[in-house]
C-alpha cells in the first residue's frame, strides 16, 4: 500500500496536473495515510469537471482539526454539491456550535433536503449538540427519540463521551449500558470535549460504519481516514479504517491501523479481536491462530477469548480442538445460549464424534425450538448419520416451514426425503435449491445423486461435474469416483 502511494507520488511529480494519475494517487494516499500526497492529488482533482464526491472531506477534516469553523464551512459548501451533501446540515450544526452560534437553524435545514438520511443524521447530532451546549434533559430526550428511530450505538457512545468529558459523569455512565469491553472501558474513561474536530470526526466515522458493513470500499476508507484527520484520538475510526482496508485486500495497511490503537484505549480489546480477523481474512491463518492462542493463555482469559480461538481452530479444520474451546465458552456462562451449543455440537460432529455431538445439538434445539438454523443442522446431521430418518425429516419440515426461502434448508429437506426413499418429493426441492445456488457444490452433488437414483444418468454426471468445479479439495476424489462409476444400487 505504501509502495503504491510512493509510486503514485513519483508519477504525480512528473505530471502534476494529470487527473488520470491524480485520481488513483488520491485513493492510494488516503489508504496509506500519506496526507502530503493526498493534498497534492486533491489540488489536481479540484480542477476536474467531475471531481470525486468525497474530495471536500480532506479540507473539511483538516479545518475541523484546527478548529477553523470558517474553513470547515467552505469545505461543507463544496461537499454540498454532491451526494455527500446529506452530511451538510449536521456538519453545519457543528460549525455553528464551534462559533457559538445557534446550531438549531443549521440542523433545521435538513428538513428542506427531503432526504431521510440527512434528516436522521441531523436529529442524531441535534441530541449530541444539545448535550454539548449543556441542555442535559433536552439532549437526553432527543437522544432517546433518535435511538428509538434506529440510531446506531455510535451515537449513544458519542453522547456519553460528551457528558463524561464535560463533567456530567453519572449521566454519561448511565448511557453506557452492558458488559462489552468497549462499553466498560468507556464508562471508566474521561470522555471528550465537544470540539469541532470531535464532532466532525464522530459524524464521519458514524457514516463510515454503515458503508464499511456494505463494502463501500473507497468511500468507507475516505470517511474513516478523514475522521482520523479531524480527531486523531478517534480509535473507533481506526477500527473502521482497518475493516475497510482489509475488505479492500490491504492486509498490511489494516494491521498498521490497528497497531496505532494504544493498549490503554477503550478500543484496545476490539483492536486485538480485529487483528485476528484481519490476519485470517488475509490468508495468514497461522498468525491468526497464534494471536488467538496467546489470548487464551493470559491469566485473565475469558469467554470471548475462548470463542475467538475456537473459531480460528474450526476455520482451520482443527475441529476437536475447537470443540474443546467451545466447551469452555459454555462452561464460562453460555449454558443458556442455543448458538453456543450449536457451535459446540457442530465442531464435535465435524470431528467425527457424533455420539457427543447429538446431545449438544439437541440441547440447542431444546433451547431454541423455533430457530431454523438449529433445526436444520440437527435434522440434516441425523439424516446423514443414518439415524431416525422420520424424526430427522420432521425437524427439517419444521425448519422449512419457519424459513421457506432458505435454500440450505430446502436442500436439507429434499435430501432427507431422498435418504428416506422418496425421490419424487426430493427432486423438486433439490432442483429448486440448485437453481437458486448453482455454485454450491454440496447441493449440486445431491442433485446428481437424485438424478442417478431415478435413472437420469447423463444429467447426474453433468450435475456432479458442475459440483466438482466449486468443491473443496477434500471432496474432489469422491465426486470424481461418482462421475466415473456412478452410484451403487440402493
Amino acid at each position: 500500500m505504501r509502495t503504491a502511494a510512493a509510486d503514485y507520488a513519483a508519477a504525480l511529480a512528473d505530471t502534476p496536473g494529470n487527473e488520470v494519475v491524480a485520481a488513483p494517487a488520491y485513493r492510494a494516499a488516503l489508504a496509506a495515510g500519506d496526507l502530503a500526497l493526498a493534498d497534492r492529488a486533491a489540488a489536481a482533482l479540484r480542477r476536474s469537471a467531475t471531481p470525486p464526491v468525497d474530495l471536500a472531506l480532506l479540507p473539511l477534516a483538516e479545518a475541523a482539526r484546527r478548529d477553523d469553523a470558517a474553513a470547515a464551512d467552505a469545505a461543507i459548501t463544496d461537499l454540498d454539491k454532491g451526494t455527500l451533501g446529506i452530511l451538510a446540515p449536521a456538519l453545519r450544526g457543528w460549525t455553528a456550535f464551534a462559533r457559538g452560534s445557534d446550531f438549531t437553524r443549521a440542523l433545521d435545514a435538513a428538513s428542506t433536503t427531503r432526504d431521510p438520511l440527512a434528516t436522521r443524521l441531523a436529529l442524531e447530532q441535534r441530541a449530541v449538540l444539545q448535550l454539548a451546549a449543556g441542555a442535559t434533559a433536552t439532549g437526553l430526550a432527543t437522544l432517546r427519540a433518535t435511538l428509538a428511530a434506529g440510531a446506531p450505538g455510535d451515537v449513544r457512545i458519542e453522547a456519553a463521551m460528551v457528558l463524561l468529558g464535560t463533567g456530567r459523569r453519572d449521566a454519561g455512565r448511565a448511557l453506557l449500558i452492558g458488559d462489552d469491553a468497549v462499553i466498560v472501558a468507556l464508562r471508566d474513561g474521561a470522555g471528550a470535549k465537544p470540539t469541532l474536530g470531535f464532532g466532525v470526526s464522530r459524524l464521519l466515522s458514524r457514516v463510515a460504519a454503515d458503508l464499511t458493513s456494505a463494502r463501500a470500499g473507497d468511500l468507507a476508507i475516505a470517511l474513516s481516514r478523514t475522521a482520523l484527520i479531524a480527531d486523531p484520538a478517534n480509535d473507533r475510526a481506526r477500527l473502521l479504517l482497518a475493516n475497510a482496508l482489509a475488505r479492500d485486500g490491504a492486509t498490511d495497511g489494516a494491521l498498521a491501523a490497528l497497531a496505532a490503537i494504544p493498549t490503554d484505549s477503550a478500543f484496545a480489546r476490539a483492536a486485538a479481536d480485529a487483528r485476528i480477523a484481519v490476519l485470517a481474512e488475509g490468508g495468514r491463518d497461522a498468525e491468526a491462530i497464534a494471536a488467538a492462542k496467546a489470548r487464551v493463555e493470559t491469566p485473565d482469559a475469558g469467554r470471548d477469548d475462548f470463542q475467538v480461538y475456537g473459531d480460528q481452530l474450526v476455520s482451520s479444520r482443527r475441529y476437536a480442538e475447537g470443540a474443546g474451546y467451545y466447551r469452555r465458552v459454555l462452561d464460562a456462562g453460555a449454558q443458556g445460549n442455543w448458538a453456543a451449543w450449536l457451535q459446540y455440537g457442530g465442531a464435535l460432529d465435524e470431528a467425527g464424534d457424533w455420539a457427543a455431538a447429538r446431545p449438544a445439538l439437541e440441547k440447542a434445539v431444546a433451547l431454541a425450538p423455533t430457530e431454523p438454523l438449529a433445526l436444520n443442522y440437527l435434522g440434516y446431521a441425523m439424516a446423514e448419520r443414518g439415524g431416525d430418518i422420520a424424526a430427522a425429516t420432521k425437524l427439517l419440515e419444521r425448519a422449512h416451514a419457519l424459513k421457506p426461502a432458505d435454500l440450505s434448508i430446502v436442500d436439507s429437506l429434499g435430501w432427507a426425503y431422498y435418504l428416506g426413499g422418496d425421490e419424487a418429493r426430493a427432486l423438486p426441492l433439490i432442483e429448486r435449491a440448485a437453481r437458486g445456488d448453482p455454485a454450491n457444490a454440496e447441493i449440486g452433488e445431491h442433485l446428481g445423486d437424485v438424478y442417478w437414483a431415478i435413472g437420469r444418468r447423463y444429467e447426474a454426471r453433468y450435475a456432479w461435474r458442475a459440483a466438482a468445479l466449486t468443491a473443496a479439495a477434500i471432496d474432489a476424489p469422491r465426486l470424481a469416483g461418482k462421475i466415473v462409476r456412478g452410484l451403487p444400487a440402493r
